[in-house]
């Protein structure tokens, strides 16, 4: 098989949450761009339909659901419309997610419940119901979890205090390894890529108090991540490229992580 053919999405389709901005909108334009028919969803109608617009000025055939990724019902809604609108789904990226910045002995129980139930419970019931109606019966998928380098350690409160966060997203990393272990005989690969630091609405209180050369000079690379970093790293995971690939977490931080060992 050619190069160009292993990284080729022509014919599947891609459902993407979060994916009306950030991190979630540049990989449905990743996926898009290499054929990829892409479902976006998030929370608020008017940003996904902005970032609709964006995709199919170009040339991407995308579509949009506006669903709570923290409701059962609303995944089983986003679920159900998907199948109808644009048949299995054959690549999941679980991109949507929420921080809450507070110090743990003061962090509200129900920011603690917010976080989690978006982060890794919504994770866990979308997955589940897409394994078992689209991936499973037809013994093939791709599910790409982004977790982020939070999910490997913690932070020194001068940079941030963001427990259920991180606890969230190390939750995430071991759901991707132990899912890869059960799926991979129905031939569906489970990887996840841990963001480090990319300019954000998530982040922004963050680069706003510590400051974005602060936060850049923690990295090897001396930078924060742009609007392309991500791109590369779903593509791989998305595509036959990435076939033998699975129950990995790849960190995208500038380095971050070859520092800390994490």
């Amino acid at each position: 098989m050619s190069l160009p053919s292993l990284f080729d999405l022509t014919g599947r389709t891609a459902l993407i949450t979060g994916g009306s901005r950030g991190l979630g909108l540049q990989i449905a334009e990743a996926l898009g761009e290499a054929g990829a028919k892409v479902m976006l969803s998030a929370r608020k109608a008017p940003e996904l339909e902005e970032a609709v617009a964006h995709l199919q000025d170009r040339g991407i055939d995308a579509r949009w659901i506006a669903a709570d990724g923290a409701k059962e019902a609303d995944i089983q809604r986003l679920v159900d419309e998907t199948l109808q609108r644009l048949g299995p789904v054959d690549v999941l990226v679980n991109n949507a997610g929420a921080t809450w910045g507070a110090p743990a002995e003061d962090h509200p129980v129900e920011a603690w419940d917010k976080v989690m139930n978006l982060n890794i419970r919504g994770v866990f019931l979308l997955t589940q119901a897409i394994g078992k109606r689209c991936m499973i019966p037809r013994k093939q998928g791709r599910i790409i979890n982004i977790a982020s380098i939070a999910g490997l350690g913690g932070h020194l409160p001068t940079m941030m205090s963001t427990i259920a966060y991180n606890t969230s997203k190390g939750a995430v990393i071991n759901f991707t390894r132990a899912l890869a272990c059960e799926w991979g005989r129905h031939g569906i690969t489970v990887n996840a890529i841990a963001p480090g630091f990319f300019p954000s609405k998530m982040t922004r209180g963050t680069l706003e108090a510590v400051g974005v050369d602060t936060l850049a000079a923690h990295a090897p690379l001396q930078r924060l991540g742009d609007d392309e970093d991500l791109k590369g790293a779903a593509l791989l995971f998305a595509t036959r490229a990435g076939k033998h690939i699975t129950g990995q977490i790849l960190a995208v931080d500038g380095g971050v992580t070859a520092l800390t060992g994490g």
